[in-house]
């Protein structure tokens, strides 16, 4: 994965521990619906390995993608690609929002390599920097989109496929206008040594994962690494240990029937009232809460 920097807006410094969400989509499923009637954009800002199309309709307020910060009213239609931060925010309540998911492996289906599905593979390519949609078109496709959370079967496929189709051809315009991508040997090689400790507590959730194990991975001292790692990614290494645990239970919470205890200890949490302190203090709710609140917005096809 090539690491790509953003300058985020300076108002929302406060926010700027970019949580990386793992969206409960899994590879099964070609893409996800979440349909929030009464939507409160408590989720902080924060990134996703997956495509995702937003509608924030009838409402006001400030949405941020990349390093684009922009005050919206009416109808909000973004599209944003893979690990692009995000996060709207909005005074008014309640707020209905409609988000759809789908996996940057869509990229990769040959079937976008024809003459008829070009539009669609640029699509998803412009979409790595945002894109924001507007016009006639936009309500258009807002009210395809809105019937596509009442179907089912294979008519969604298609369905799905003729928003993308219509999105490619739609006006609309780039989010993120200062994105760039790091070549240089050093920046190389600190995205490596990131790149290294990642791979490493994710493949590693389910146990104890210390600082220290981590320093020694990248042959660094503790305190060396400590500062490396908050100034690499804006957060201390145990907020985001804690982060994925947290995205990491959403996801087992969403997709499986493991009770809270098996998914705290899953997650590597040490003990339960631990996991439940810390993903209320994340999500706003207890585990029950959002397994109870995701099963009524999830539709997945």
């Amino acid at each position: 994965m090539k690491i790509r920097y953003f300058c985020i807006p300076q108002k929302l410094i406060a926010m700027a521990e970019i949580q990386q969400e793992i969206c409960p989509i899994t590879g099964e499923d070609l893409f996800i619906i979440l349909d929030h009637t009464n939507a409160k954009f408590e989720y902080p800002i924060h990134c996703h390995p997956e495509y995702e199309i937003n509608l924030v309709i009838n409402t006001k307020g400030t949405r941020v993608v990349g390093d684009s910060e922009e005050e919206f009213s009416g109808l909000d239609f973004v599209m944003t690609g893979p690990y692009i931060p995000h996060v709207w925010k909005a005074p008014e309540e309640p707020n209905h929002v409609v988000t759809i998911q789908f996996s940057d492996e869509l990229l990769n289906f040959q079937i976008l390599n024809k003459r008829l599905f070009m539009p669609i593979k640029q699509l998803l390519l412009d979409s790595m920097q945002g894109l924001h949609f507007y016009g006639k078109e936009a309500e258009s496709i807002k009210d395809e989109i809105v019937e596509l959370t009442r179907m089912q079967g294979f008519q969604t496929a298609t369905k799905f496929l003729n928003i993308l189709h219509s999105l490619a051809n739609a006006p609309r315009r780039k989010l993120v206008s200062n994105m760039y991508e790091t070549e240089s040997l050093i920046h190389q090689s600190k995205s490596r040594r990131i790149s290294k400790v990642c791979r490493h507590i994710e493949e590693h959730i389910s146990q104890k994962i210390t600082l220290s194990d981590a320093a020694k991975l990248v042959n660094m001292s503790d305190s060396a690494f400590s500062h490396f790692f908050k100034r690499q990614t804006g957060i201390s290494f145990i907020t985001y240990v804690n982060n994925l645990r947290v995205a990491k239970a959403c996801d087992l919470l969403a997709n499986t029937t493991l009770s809270a205890s098996e998914i705290c200890y899953d997650c590597g949490f040490n003990n339960k009232s631990n996991f439940i302190r810390l993903f209320t203090k994340r999500k706003n709710m207890t585990p029950i809460e959002y397994r109870n609140h995701i099963s009524q917005l999830l539709i997945k096809y």
